[in-house]
């Protein structure tokens, strides 16, 4: 007769060797197939051969994956022009990640509220290992604008969201996570380590960061940190826009919506009110 093993004795959701990435423990296949996914994301859309040059695999199994992908909904085909697209799978699958969390309900009205105030688009991201995650934006009605659609990745150490995500960790950890060297996009972007340390130290102190064409020039982004009731910085708010109306004379207004906005959401969360700021 067997005996029930005690509950402590279950497995809880990885076994004992769980910190073991050999081999052994990866199915090379469904590696594969997340490997195609993802170049299809970063894509948006793509013909069977234009995948297989992208992923470097044989067409062949580029095409096995995507019929198999495509018969749970993950991946669909537009049989018009022979291109596939992500599909609504994939977004039921990952709106169980956006529903882990009340983040990005609740950031909903003070980035519309931002966007408005502001005229300039608002962005909501969260750190996802050494990048940043954009999860949610408000876009603005002017014609020329920044556009960070949800499931975008970007730098952490050239955005403004990165960086106030960065100013909150401890040296040790930024090293951890950062990339070496730091990646140089325009003339401005802070990929001296010295450089960007002595920029998270300033934003630190002052409670917002400042991307000043440091990812594309022309594109000013001014940010904020969201805290939750432990009062951890869990996500940054962020509003961006072409630098002609986000405007050096215009940044400390601007800095002081932004910093508003990602106030009022950490207090949604369960933050406690900061002190007011003497600047």
């Amino acid at each position: 007769m067997n005996t029930p093993k005690p509950e402590s004795a279950r497995l809880r959701g990885r076994p004992k060797a769980f910190n073991d990435k050999t081999d052994q423990n990866t199915i090379k296949a469904l590696d594969r197939a997340m490997h195609v996914l993802r170049s299809l994301s970063e894509l948006e859309n793509a013909t069977l051969t234009t995948l297989a040059q992208t992923t470097g695999d044989p067409a062949a199994s580029v095409y096995r994956i995507l019929v198999t992908l495509q018969a749970h909904d993950i991946v669909e085909l537009d049989t018009s022009d022979q291109t596939w697209h992500v599909g609504p799978g994939a977004f039921q699958i990952g709106s169980v990640f956006l529903r882990r969390t009340s983040l990005i309900e609740r950031a909903r009205e003070p980035m519309r509220d931002l966007m408005e105030a502001t005229g300039e688009t608002a962005n909501l991201g969260i750190r996802s290992g050494g990048d940043v995650l954009f999860v949610s934006q408000i876009e603005t009605h002017a014609p020329i604008r920044a556009f960070f659609p949800p499931g975008t990745r970007g730098d952490l150490h050239a955005s403004g969201i990165g960086k106030v995500l960065l100013s909150a960790m401890e040296p040790e950890r930024r090293a951890a996570i950062l990339p070496s060297p730091l990646p140089r996009y325009t003339d401005a972007t802070l990929s001296d380590p010295e450089a960007l340390a002595a920029d998270l130290t300033r934003i630190a102190a002052r409670g917002y960061s400042v991307d000043d064409e440091e990812k594309n020039t022309g594109m000013r982004c001014i940010a904020a940190p969201v805290r939750n009731l432990h009062g951890e910085v869990v996500a940054g708010i962020s509003v961006s826009g072409p630098t002609s109306r986000v405007a050096p004379d215009r940044v400390a207004d601007f800095a002081r919506q932004v910093i508003d906005a990602a106030e009022t959401l950490s207090q949604r969360l369960g933050a406690r009110p900061r002190a007011p700021r003497d600047d």
